[in-house]
């Protein structure tokens, strides 16, 4: 039997895959981190008063590549299944 996989349902398209600024935003916001300042760019500073942690925001159209997510959580001591939940 011949399966023909299309590449939106290939299984190693991670969870982190998709998101936009704003869907980012609100998911950092229920985390506790606020709007500290805009950095060059498109880029915008975010800090958590409560952890003490600061993380660069690309602020750009269209998607945010997965790996650019997975940093961007690293940085702000977020685990990918806690940033999901949010």
């Amino acid at each position: 039997m011949l399966v023909i996989s299309r590449w939106w349902s290939r299984p190693e398209l991670g969870r982190l895959a998709g998101f936009k600024y704003r869907d980012g935003v609100k998911k950092r916001k229920r985390h506790g981190f606020r709007f500290d300042r805009q950095a060059a760019g498109s880029h915008e500073i975010w800090f958590n008063p409560d952890t003490g942690h600061y993380t660069t925001i690309p602020n750009h159209p269209g998607d945010l590549p997965e790996g650019t997510l997975r940093a961007i959580l690293r940085q702000a001591g977020l685990a990918p299944e806690a940033f999901l939940q949010a």
